[in-house]
């Protein structure tokens, strides 16, 4: 039995995004992909494009920067979403210049009142060294805090590591 909600969390570029769209198509459901990124650069539009080659045909985009509650409401149980990613999410709500705690909250609810079967996707941020400045310090500490109100809420937690899974949390289907 695949879980209901599953958090998918590592490195930038370990393998994460790939062994979460693996889990997505084992489940045999109505493939659906949640685009968080915002495309502001060459390089971005580079990484989104290879995303979509890397997934393959039989998804169906969504695409939505800020507030996830109205798009995931609207699925289905017959559907399965790939949140990809809540890193991006959350620095869409810092550019944005949310409240970051209402923004989680919001979040947090929309992924409980969710009638499909969600993979999400999200940075560990934390294994590096201590940012330089605060910016990059405030993202760090509300990508953590937004990383464990995440885990505390999936059934399965994966840790991917040079593409290699590491159950943390629950067991895999």
């Amino acid at each position: 039995m695949h879980p209901k909600y599953t958090l998918i969390i590592g490195g930038a570029a370990s393998g994460k995004s790939a062994f979460a769209e693996e889990l997505v198509v084992a489940t045999g459901k109505s493939r659906k992909y949640f685009a968080t990124s915002q495309v502001f650069d060459q390089e971005m539009r580079s990484k989104v494009d290879r995303h979509l080659v890397q997934r393959g045909a039989g998804w169906d985009t969504i695409e939505e920067p800020l507030e996830p509650g109205p798009a995931l409401s609207a699925l289905s149980e017959t559907d399965v979403c790939l949140f990809d990613c809540a890193t991006m999410w959350l620095s869409n709500q810092m550019l944005a210049g949310a409240d970051l705690e209402a923004a989680q909250y919001r979040l947090l609810d929309a992924i409980r009142a969710c009638p499909a079967q969600l993979v999400m996707v999200t940075n560990e941020v934390g294994h590096g060294i201590v940012p330089d400045n605060a910016l990059a310090r405030q993202f760090r500490e509300a990508q953590g805090r937004l990383n464990i109100a995440l885990a505390a809420e999936a059934d399965l937690v994966v840790l991917v590591t040079a593409g290699l899974p590491l159950v943390l949390k629950g067991q895999l289907p």
